[in-house]
């Protein structure tokens, strides 16, 4: 019997982390998931955010991915939005 739900964890980085508060989260999200509904769904809580959805870059466990790559159970996720440093 296949699970209905897959638990990943995502770490944050820059504004993603600043809104949260916190630099990992453990979220569930249903079978067949799009790592891009990550970020939707960190937007529906901090809507500020959302000016960063279309430049953010999604790696899962350690590799840079497509915004439409599907989760599987136990992955590891960032978001990486741009940065400034100096």
């Amino acid at each position: 019997m296949s699970k209905s739900a897959i638990t990943v964890t995502i770490k944050l980085f820059a504004a993603y982390q600043e809104a949260f508060q916190v630099s990992e989260l453990v979220l569930e999200f249903p079978n067949s998931t799009p790592v891009r509904a990550v970020c939707d769904r960190l937007i529906a809580e901090h809507p500020e955010l959302s000016q960063w959805r279309d430049i953010t870059r999604f790696g899962i466990n350690l590799i840079f991915v497509e915004p439409d790559t599907l989760l599987q159970d136990g992955d590891e996720v960032v978001l990486i939005p741009p940065v400034s440093g100096g």
